[in-house]
Formats: C-alpha cells, structure tokens, sequence
C-alpha cells in the first residue's frame, strides 16, 4: 500500500501536524479546508457564502493537486459554526457538488480561527 502526500500552493498550507490531503488506494483524503486565502494566508471573507466559495475554491486546488475533482467525491464532512447557517451554505455547496456524494453536515462549538465553515473530502481518482 503506497501513501502519498498532496501538497499544492494553490491552497492555505497546513496550519498544524497533517497534509493537505493523502491518497491511497486509489482514494483522496483532504483534510479540512476553511476560507483562507491562499495568496496572503488571510480569512477576508465573512459571510457564510463568501466563507463557502472560498472554501470551495481551497477543496477544488487540493483535489485537483490529488488527481481528483468535485466531480469524482464520494463523501464531505462539513462543519458549521451555526446550524443557522444550513441553507446559505447548501446554497454555495451545491455548486460545486453536483453529483450528490454522501454527507454529514454538523454544527460545532468552535472552528479553527473561529471561521464560519469547513469542509472535508474523501474522492476517487
């Protein structure tokens, strides 16, 4: 069994102790993605779309750095700050995923640097 590691410019590098996504097996893994911009390291936006299609935006570069699309995800995780935020984020969420994968959406007590969203993927290659 081969791991490789994914790592792109492309989208915020690792703020801790993991990759940006391994792949295995013929699978991807990202880790969590929240609205960093990858240009300057900072979280501008602030609604929860803006916080959503940056995220999108930060998934799409780690999967295509993978060998993967939005279009090959079998399952996302994704956290929210506020469970009020539901149907703003399914807005921007279901742009870019239009295949339907599996999915848990939860809401929790706080995210890294207290960011409205975060999303994480596993896909095919």
């Amino acid at each position: 069994m081969e791991i490789k590691k994914v790592a792109t410019e492309k989208a915020p590098a690792a703020i801790g102790p993991y990759s940006q996504a391994i792949v295995c097996n013929g699978m991807v893994f990202t880790s969590g993605q929240i609205p960093i911009n990858p240009a300057n390291g900072n979280i501008e936006a602030v609604t929860i779309e803006e916080q959503a299609e940056q995220v999108m935006k930060n998934l799409g570069e780690v999967l295509t750095a993978a060998g993967s699309g939005f279009e090959k995800a079998i399952k996302t995780t994704c956290f929210l700050a506020d469970m009020g935020d539901f149907a703003a984020f399914n807005s921007v969420y279901a742009k870019y995923f239009t295949t339907k994968p599996a999915r848990s959406c939860v809401a929790v007590k706080t995210l890294p640097k207290n960011v409205l969203v975060e999303v994480e993927v596993i896909a095919a290659l």
